[in-house]
């Protein structure tokens, strides 16, 4: 036994081995506890010596050992090898590399912003037979549906939807079908346009393929609406029967009317005067009637044609209750008269249906004279009394009594039915009473022109090549066989968003899936192919708004959707096919309705983050078809909109979707135009840069003068172009405008881009200078007339409403001494010059405000708009309503916060839409009624110095267009001071100060 001597002072075993033949038979009681031993872990293998059987029976009789085991040879857990193997490389950290906001295991993230079925829905056509009618344009339509906020053109679609796809109808919950955009569905409101391609079968049964686009119907959206148009070859109106025309109808239809495009009318919600107003049938037809002639009236004003008015008599206007998914027109109502009573002349019935016409149940006549005061119109007899009454015995009566008023009309219900809530019963009853909306799709068919009717219209509107080429005789014919063209509009990003696809018409040749195509853009012309690029079509689709159909090849005449050609696409482009090489040209740009007048200033919270933000703007550039973006001099990055709703929308499509990043934002402000209001009080001239060289050098002289009214507004709508023939411009500007036709045949660009608003005239005589030595460098003056025009001298904003008119050029005869570096600039100085000499002020955007709220909330609506410098211009009160519709005008930088300002003054009674209107001279004094124009030409001077501004104090009077200036170039990086004398030459200045004229030079 061993003894205390055997162990030294650490407690360590110093004495005899206990391994010897001595110690076998020691026994197993011990006087000191067994050292601590870890237990191996689990999955851990061993590598003591005794294991098995026979040695765990040795192991009762071998001696526990007391020896203090050390701790660096304790071993309580396996090695990283051990565990892992010896061939893997681990990493020990002595701090969390990762911060705490990032998860160690980051969360797998589901990209999807779109809304998009998994896989293709169950439909009531087969798919197949859609992609076999592609190949006859003689029975498809290409229809938009548009129509102002609110008026029932995604719930038309959704009626179309449930009538050919197998899905079920909910009265809590809209399908809204078409909005499948995530924040188009959370504020319930369209914000893009939707696609979607449905086979409808007309009452006499036939089938045809209707590529329909859902627009949106806030007028902020209006630059989807202005894409779709442009497609297609005529569009259903939707109109609420109690609104009635409103803002946003205004321009569609006028856009609508100048694209020369068919118009037909669906008069919606008309359960609304049943179940809202509660007014009689005989009221209800007036109301309806007054409706239909405040759109013709409005179309009147506009074109006067008589071909396109809209009437239900010339079966061109339906009638709806989109909620209740029922539709129809007078022939398909007078259809159901014809099923259930027999034989009966449907389209003489139909044609007594509407107007003054009397029915005469005496004597079973129809008469033009009442025969007593009690007789109604056809109208209200044959379709509105049986409505009413069949919503009021749904409303009103007992079950029994229903099953029997419902079993007269032939329609008969399940028991369980009867059990429903009121809103669901009546969507049955109604679905059974009027069956299909095959009144609609005759409506559409019977009125809007086929591809192949409309091609003409399109190609003589859009097509900026010859109209005599075999090109365009090609696309005229919707020729499946000939050249490939299309033409796009509209790009829609991909589920995941990091793609595009290219959403355009066929108009000539059949898109192949994998066929390589030209990619023209909107810079392209026969002259300069920069604006090209070849591409491969990697998917052909018919697009279904939350499906698509994927084709190998659709014809002419068809809406597609292209996956693969979108790398170069920034707003429209032309595909044209391979190989096509001789007089290949671009379908023009859009023409839009309003224009982005609304900026804000944005910059990634972290720095790091700006290529993602680039790329993202990139994208959004893409997504939306009016929005534009500019970098300033001071190197914020500027994004313009049309509206408060339209640029929050870009805001949430740029962080969530495009760039994933936080971004700063400004506050907004609007952006202004400059323009002149007298003619230069002096020649201007400027001379080349190369001043060093005695001789030769080039001098232009140049004065500036405003445009008469009118003529900015023609430019900017195509009326009149660059495209004309000078004489064809001449005669334009000698009849409307009486300008002298030498001068108008004289006029050399239009500024600063193909539709800008200001005028380059060469105003020299061949007696005074060489015309042809001129015309070397007409390129280089126009250069820099549209270099000046973009960006003016007083805030480094586009000009408007100027005239620049050229008056003298000497010019070196070498022409290596007056090449593009000399001239460009010089003509721009003089063109700042002579601008800074006529007068110059500053012009805002202004909004036209469409109000409606009750009548005792007008006061309210004056007071709010009277703070914002806003005035009314008229003041009625909506028929057949109890709305009051307030029109005003209001400074679109006035306006930001105006419909919360208008909501909260009114307690949420009033609600507003605010669209761009016109440009204004910004005053110096807003007058609420019409003022004599030299009070506004007194004031308001943009370059008075002798004006003091007081910081952190609201500018007026004369002082708010110095204030708008001077913030302006302080927020751009530019200098506050504007003076003529740093566009002048030292010897112009020199002797302008000898005259006496010092106070010109500012």
């Amino acid at each position: 036994m061993a003894s205390f001597e055997d162990y030294d002072e650490f407690g360590n075993y110093i004495g005899a081995d206990l391994d010897s033949d001595e110690e076998d038979d020691i026994p197993q009681q011990q006087s000191f506890a067994p050292p601590p031993q870890a237990a191996p872990l689990e999955g851990y293998e061993d590598d003591d010596p005794m294991q098995g059987g026979e040695q765990s029976a040795l192991m009762e009789i071998e001696p526990i050992h007391n020896a203090v085991v050390l701790h660096e040879d304790k071993q309580y857990y396996p090695s990283a090898s051990d565990v892992y193997g010896a061939d893997v490389e681990t990493m020990v950290q002595e701090e969390d590399a990762q911060p705490l906001t990032q998860p160690i295991i980051a969360p797998i993230k589901i990209r999807k912003w779109n809304v998009e079925e998994k896989d293709m829905p169950e439909t009531r056509f087969d798919k197949g037979f859609l992609l076999n009618m592609t190949a006859f344009p003689d029975m498809i339509r290409n229809v938009a549906v548009v129509g102002h906020l609110h008026h029932g053109k995604t719930a038309l679609m959704d009626m179309l939807v449930l009538e050919t796809h197998k899905l079920v109808w909910d009265a809590d919950h809209p399908l809204r079908y078409t909005d499948t955009h995530i924040l188009a569905r959370e504020r319930e409101i369209s914000i893009k346009s939707s696609p979607m391609s449905l086979i409808l079968s007309t009452t006499a049964g036939k089938s045809h393929l209707v590529h329909f686009i859902d627009t949106p119907g806030h007028v902020n959206f209006v630059d989807e609406v202005a894409s779709a148009i442009r497609l297609v070859d005529g569009i259903v109106l939707v109109v609420d029967v109690v609104e009635g025309l409103m803002v946003g109808t205004e321009s569609i239809l006028r856009h609508a009317l100048q694209e020369n495009i068919k118009i037909t009318l669906v008069v919606n919600k008309l359960d609304r005067l049943i179940l809202e107003l509660r007014i009689k049938p005989a009221d209800a037809y007036y109301k309806i009637k007054h409706t239909i002639e405040e759109i013709n009236t409005f179309i009147a004003s506009i074109d006067p044609d008589p071909e396109l008015r809209l009437s239900p008599e010339n079966g061109n206007v339906s009638f709806a209750s989109t909620d209740m998914t029922w539709c129809f027109t007078l022939r398909s109502f007078a259809q159901m008269y014809a099923d259930t009573f027999g034989s009966l002349d449907v389209r003489s019935f139909a044609d007594r249906l509407w107007g003054d016409i009397y029915f005469n149940t005496d004597t079973r006549k129809f008469t033009r004279k009442q025969a007593d005061p009690e007789s109604q119109r056809t109208f209200v007899h044959f379709i509105l009394e049986p409505l009413y009454k069949l919503y009021s015995n749904v409303l009103s009566e007992e079950t029994d009594m229903l099953k029997d008023t419902l079993g007269t009309l032939g329609i008969h219900l399940k028991p369980v039915m009867y059990k429903m809530d009121v809103r669901p019963l009546l969507k049955v009853v109604l679905a059974q009473f009027f069956g299909s909306a095959t009144g609609l799709v005759d409506m559409i068919v019977e009125h809007i022109p086929s591809p192949i009717e409309g091609a003409e219209n399109k190609i003589e509107g859009t097509y900026s090549g010859p109209q005599s080429s075999d090109l365009a005789q090609s696309m005229r014919a919707c020729n499946p066989d000939g050249p490939l063209m299309v033409q796009v509009t509209k790009l829609y990003q991909t589920t995941d968003a990091q793609s595009f696809r290219a959403f355009g018409r066929i108009l000539s040749g059949t898109m192949r899936k994998g066929v390589q195509v030209k990619v023209l853009g909107e810079g392209y012309s026969p002259e300069d192919e920069e604006d090209m690029m070849k591409a491969t079509v990697e998917d052909v689709w018919i697009s279904e708004s939350r499906y698509y159909i994927p084709a190998e090849e659709v014809p002419a005449g068809n809406l597609v959707l292209l996956g693969g050609v979108d790398a170069s696409i920034i707003k429209t482009a032309t595909i044209a096919g391979v190989d096509i090489d001789d007089d290949l040209h671009i379908f023009r740009p859009l023409k839009h309705m309003t224009q982005s007048v609304l900026k804000i200033a944005i910059e990634p919270i972290a720095p790091s983050e700006l290529p993602k933000m680039l790329s993202g703007l990139r994208s959004v550039n893409k997504s939306y078809p009016l929005v534009s973006t500019k970098v300033e001099e001071s190197g914020e990055h500027v994004l313009i909109g049309t509206g408060e709703l339209y640029l929050d929308s870009v805001m949430h499509d740029l962080r969530k979707l495009f760039s994933e990043i936080e971004i700063k934002v400004s506050d907004p402000v609007t952006k202004f135009s400059e323009t002149v209001l007298e003619t230069s009080a002096l020649k201007c001239y400027a001379d080349t840069p190369n001043k060093k060289l005695m001789w030769p050098r080039n001098k232009i002289t140049m004065i500036a003068e405003p445009l008469e009214k009118g003529i900015a507004e023609d430019i900017e709508r195509g009326r009149v172009n660059m495209r004309m023939t000078p004489k064809e411009r001449g005669t334009f500007f000698q009849e409307k405008y009486q300008w002298d036709l030498l001068a108008s045949r004289s006029i050399w660009a239009f500024g600063p881009d193909e539709n800008g608003p200001n005028i380059l005239l060469d105003d020299t005589l061949p007696s005074q200078i060489d015309k042809k030595m001129l015309f070397t460098v007409k390129d280089h003056i126009r250069q820099g007339f549209q270099w000046g025009a973009r960006e003016g001298p007083l805030c480094d904003e586009p000009m408007r409403n100027v005239k620049f008119r050229l008056l003298d050029a000497s010019l070196a005869q070498e022409p290596i001494f007056r090449g593009g570096g000399q001239i460009v600039p010089t003509a721009r100085r003089v063109c700042y010059s002579s601008f800074l000499m006529a007068a110059p002020r500053l012009m805002e955007p202004i909004y036209y405000v469409e109000v409606q709220a009750p009548a005792d909330c007008i006061s309210a609506v004056y007071t709010v708009l009277a703070r914002r410098r806003g005035h009314v211009t008229q003041d009625i009160p909506k028929a057949g309503s109890p709305l009051y519709t307030v029109k005003a005008l209001i400074p679109v930088i006035d306006a930001n916060g105006f419909e919360t300002d208008l909501r909260t003054a009114t307690q949420g009674q009033a609600f507003c839409l605010q669209v761009f209107d016109h440009w204004a001279v910004v005053p110096g004094a807003f007058c609420h009624r019409r003022v004599v124009v030299m009070l506004i030409l007194m004031a308001g001077d943009p370059t008075d110095t002798s004006i003091k501004l007081r910081p952190l104090e609201p500018a007026s009077g004369q002082a708010l267009a110095r204030d708008l200036v001077l913030k302006t170039r302080r927020r751009k990086g530019l200098g506050e001071q504007i003076a003529v004398s740093k566009y002048l030459d030292d010897e112009f200045v020199l002797a302008l100060s000898a005259s006496g004229h010092a106070d010109l030079l500012g």
